[in-house]
């Protein structure tokens, strides 16, 4: 069966931004974040500097090349869970799995990198807050609001919180464990929990 052209384009420039983002890790590891410039990852990565920024579009976004897929499964922890599904419930689970994702041996050389740089930490302190809003509008969606409230975005800053207190922690699946007693705790006593049935807004 003849492969549609679109889907090969789509699977080259999946595996050229892979291959972008791994050669700048490699190079931040070996060399260090601040020594190594765009130039430099576009010419081991053999691409042109150009094609580098249609991927990524600054320096720091090499080191979070999930940030993508990271904002997606926490929207869609929210939309695609089953229709009997609570929200919290559902929210913790993809919490759990990112975390275990993120905290694992092969891991700690990215988070060292990023906790040595002031521009890393800062690049990841905005992507939470955007990843947050992200999932504040995917709640308020979710219960048919027009716009998000301070319930939503209080709930979904919890959540992303939770990521990284719980990276951080001795314990990642006991301190997931702990924020999320306390979100839900918190979700059960808005007006907007109440109007959920099945972990769906009720609908006439």
């Amino acid at each position: 069966m003849t492969v549609p052209s679109s889907g090969r384009r789509e699977r080259k420039k999946a595996a050229t931004r892979q291959k972008i983002a791994d050669t700048a890790l490699r190079l931040f590891l070996d060399r260090g974040y601040d020594a190594v410039g765009i130039r430099d990852v576009a010419a081991e990565a053999d691409v042109a500097v150009t094609t580098l920024f249609s991927h990524f579009a600054s320096k720091e976004a090499l080191v979070f090349e999930q940030d993508e897929d990271f904002e997606r499964r926490l929207t869609r922890a929210v939309t695609d869970r089953a229709p009997d599904e609570p929200l919290i419930p559902a929210l913790r689970r993809e919490i759990h799995a990112l975390v275990r994702h993120c905290t694992g041996d092969a891991a700690a050389p990215l988070w060292r990198l990023i906790d040595a740089s002031p521009a890393l930490r800062q690049y990841e302190q905005s992507m939470r807050v955007r990843h947050a809003e992200s999932l504040a509008r995917a709640i308020a969606a979710d219960l048919g609001l027009t716009q998000t409230t301070t319930a939503c975005r209080s709930i979904a800053r919890c959540v992303i919180d939770a990521f990284s207190l719980a990276r951080e922690a001795d314990d990642p699946d006991a301190a997931v464990e702990e924020v999320f007693r306390m979100a839900e705790a918190a979700w059960n006593a808005t007006s907007l929990s109440s109007a959920v049935t099945g972990g769906r807004a009720s609908r006439p």
